[in-house]
């Protein structure tokens, strides 16, 4: 079992690139190419970094930064756009958070699926 955060994908806005963690390249294409268009959409409006990672208990969080004395940042429009993208990728979301915790973290889906 996993003992801290895994990183499932990023995407700077300083470096123009994007990072999708090579355990997760048996995902689809089409949420592979989902997730980089989500998250490089987001940093292009928004700046700065972002992660969408794993805890311990299988929850996909979304975290934010930017760098110190970044002035074109916008910090309300991330979380605002955090939480617009939680609502609209809900269903997207959850799928992950469950291939996650059964292929990852070795549970049962039918369990889960109750």
């Amino acid at each position: 079992m996993y003992q801290e955060n895994i990183v499932l994908c990023g995407s700077s806005a300083y470096e123009q690139k994007y990072y999708l963690n090579e355990d997760f390249g048996a995902l689809p294409k089409g949420i592979k190419d989902e997730l980089k268009i989500m998250c490089v959409l987001f940093t292009e409006d928004v700046g700065g970094i972002l992660t969408l990672s794993f805890e311990e208990d299988g929850t996909l969080i979304f975290q934010t930064e930017a760098e110190e004395g970044d002035l074109l940042y916008d910090e309300i429009g991330s979380v605002l756009m955090v939480k617009r993208l939680q609502e609209e990728k809900q269903e997207l979301l959850e799928s992950l958070e469950l291939y996650y915790k059964v292929f990852f973290l070795n549970e049962d889906a039918a369990e889960l699926l109750k």
